[in-house]
């Protein structure tokens, strides 16, 4: 009741659950050991359905249910399986050379890898987790993409010392995943999990603030829809002064937003729900 109570709060006029469904299998192709041509060359060769999305040549759909975990490509490390949804926050950051950048957030990985993959490994890339196990698991699906520009912090990013410097900042925050699960799971989605989300996301961003440089790119981003997890966290920033939006758009439906230039992105057969915001540091 309290998952169908926010929507109605947030979107009175659209039906949310009819995309809170079960996904297709996507990925993306590593560039660190393999590219496009390879895999696609590969997929035709074993009669493997796929498709494509116009904005990011690296992603592929599976029109099929096979199994990728079986197939040497994912053995050795060329492809890494991540929703579509999840490979967009590394998507809007301006890359350069030698960036030093630290994802807060980073296990199992995917978006760590992602962004050395994006930057053919470029790119200086400290990845924390404060969980030691998901932190080994993190740096296994990291040595298996075969990074070498990276290093990792076990330690709760809230903690951080602020010594450190960063020019850019990826904090892909927990969350209650109110965007990510199926319909028959919103019960599972309480106001209790919600607050507690709200509540340590506000401390992540604070601390994210805090290790950029004014001028400095922020991506903060959620799998939730809730306007308590998403706009109301980064509004807290830019009505202090601290932050201000830097404007990113996409061909992806959206949901509609109280802020001008982020995107909510609805819940669909391909999508997850999510929500991108890119931020740059003001004081």
């Amino acid at each position: 009741m309290f998952y169908r109570n926010l929507i109605n709060k947030y979107y009175p006029e659209i039906n949310i659950e009819e995309g809170l469904v079960k996904k297709k299998t996507t990925f993306r192709v590593n560039n660190l050991k393999s590219d496009v041509e390879e895999i696609e060359s590969f997929l035709q060769t074993n009669n493997i359905k796929y498709s494509k999305v116009d904005y990011f040549k690296d992603a592929f759909i599976l029109e099929d249910e096979t199994n990728l975990r079986d197939l040497d490509i994912y053995k050795e490390g060329k492809i890494y399986v991540q929703s579509l949804s999840s490979m967009l926050p590394p998507l809007f950051f301006n890359y350069h050379d030698n960036d030093s950048i630290i994802d807060m957030a980073a296990a199992p990985g995917g978006k760590t890898s992602e962004i050395a993959s994006i930057t053919h490994d470029k790119v200086l890339i400290t990845s924390v987790e404060k969980n030691k196990l998901r932190g080994e698991k993190l740096k296994y699906n990291l040595d298996k993409q075969g990074l070498k520009h990276f290093s990792i912090i076990f330690e709760d990013a809230t903690k951080l010392n602020e010594f450190m410097k960063f020019n850019k900042v990826l904090l892909d925050a927990p969350c209650s995943g109110s965007g990510t699960i199926i319909v028959d799971e919103i019960d599972t989605v309480t106001e209790d999990l919600v607050n507690r989300s709200s509540n340590i996301q506000k401390e992540l961003l604070n601390k994210a603030i805090n290790l950029v440089n004014v001028g400095d790119e922020i991506i903060y981003s959620t799998c939730s829809i809730f306007k308590v997890e998403n706009e109301e966290v980064i509004n807290k920033y830019i009505q202090e002064g601290r932050v201000e939006v830097i404007p990113i758009s996409t061909t992806i439906e959206t949901l509609p937003s109280t802020i001008d230039g982020v995107l909510t992105i609805k819940p669909s057969e391909l999508y997850e729900g999510f929500f991108v915001s890119k931020l740059k540091k003001l004081k």
